[in-house]
């Protein structure tokens, strides 16, 4: 059986835990610590208050208790922890036990009155195999205000859930609320109303018009709108100016850098003055340094605007800068921080 030595990355309580879990294994004389009695050890700290036993003995983990030491090491990785935690433990536990959309329950009080929220959402494709699934009793709530980002491997939904929070595409099942207005349920002429007067988006991808300039495409949303273009083309040099572009507004996209084509995706998302902004990897195709700037730009944008967010990423350390996290697994989101 493997060996562990709970001195080594573990913060002093969940340190307390694993010893006390240890404890109930000899006292049950069992040789080797499961994985009931990592749980008894968890309800043993709450009871006692966190005194843990002192004990020069190294700690024998059968192979399930392993793996959820494992998932509990996983989970500190990724929220960007150098220790595990006490409530690394509990998440490894509920995904050990398959109970990984419990988590968001336990850990994440809802919103009182969110800005978006998302109730039981399904999204499923017909295939010649029969239905895909993607998703199934998917719930969210993102309060006035928030960053919330969630992460997840490559086709696990998180674009998708995206698209449906925006009113691109239609859910199978469940609702979306916007202010306790079900979008789910709009016809396609309001739904274009919600996405062009409430959201703005920003895509991994630029999808910049390349005959149009930075502020022509910056002030598109606006003309779409039916505004003036004067005071369309006002509104987009202002917000080209918060994004540090103002020099390069007569710039069409091709002579714009990388970067400076996502500060042009920025002013766009926000000249019609949305509420949400939706952004899918707006850092993926940018390199280290510049995402970092675009990141960093976001969150300034958030802040001055006053926005409710929803980002996707696969950097968790961005992950780990917002309000909260999630993880995308399994069809359930998983709460990160």
């Amino acid at each position: 059986m493997p060996e562990i030595d709970p001195l080594s990355g573990y913060t002093e309580e969940a340190r307390s835990i694993v010893l006390l879990a240890a404890q109930e294994a000899r006292r049950l004389k069992s040789p080797i610590v499961e994985q009931e009695h990592l749980i008894l050890g968890v309800f043993q700290f709450q009871r006692t208050g966190g005194t843990a036993p002192s004990t020069a003995d190294r700690i024998r983990l059968s192979p399930e208790c392993e793996k959820v030491l494992a998932y509990c090491m996983e989970e500190a990785r990724l929220l960007g922890h150098e220790r595990i935690g006490t409530g690394h433990i509990l998440l490894g536990l509920l995904r050990q036990h398959g109970q990984s959309d419990l988590a968001p329950k336990m850990l994440t009080p809802d919103p009182v009155d969110p800005v978006l929220a998302c109730e039981n959402l399904k999204k499923a494709y017909p295939t010649a195999a029969g239905e895909l699934v993607v998703f199934d009793g998917l719930n969210l709530a993102v309060a006035e205000g928030e960053r919330v980002a969630i992460v997840g491997q490559s086709g696990c939904g998180k674009s998708t859930l995206l698209h449906l929070l925006g009113g691109l595409d239609r859910p199978t099942g469940g609702t979306i609320r916007y202010r306790a207005r079900d979008i789910s349920a709009l016809g396609e002429s309001k739904a274009a109303r919600y996405r062009n007067r409430h959201v703005g988006f920003v895509w991994q991808i630029h999808y910049l018009l390349p005959e149009f300039t930075a502020l022509e495409n910056a002030m598109m949303p606006l003309l779409i709108r039916g505004e003036a273009r004067e005071a369309a083309a006002e509104r987009a040099q202002k917000l080209l100016k918060d994004v540090g572009l103002e020099a390069r507004a007569t710039h069409r996209a091709g002579e714009l850098s990388g970067g400076e084509q996502q500060r042009v995706v920025l002013a766009r998302a926000l000249v019609g003055e949305p509420s949400v902004l939706l952004a899918d990897e707006p850092t993926g195709n940018l390199d280290a340094r510049t995402g970092e700037q675009i990141f960093g730009l976001i969150g300034d944008l958030h802040r001055q605007h006053r926005l409710t967010s929803v980002l996707v990423t696969h950097n968790l350390s961005f992950a780990a800068k917002c309000d909260r996290a999630f993880r995308l697994e399994n069809g359930a989101l998983v709460r990160y921080r």
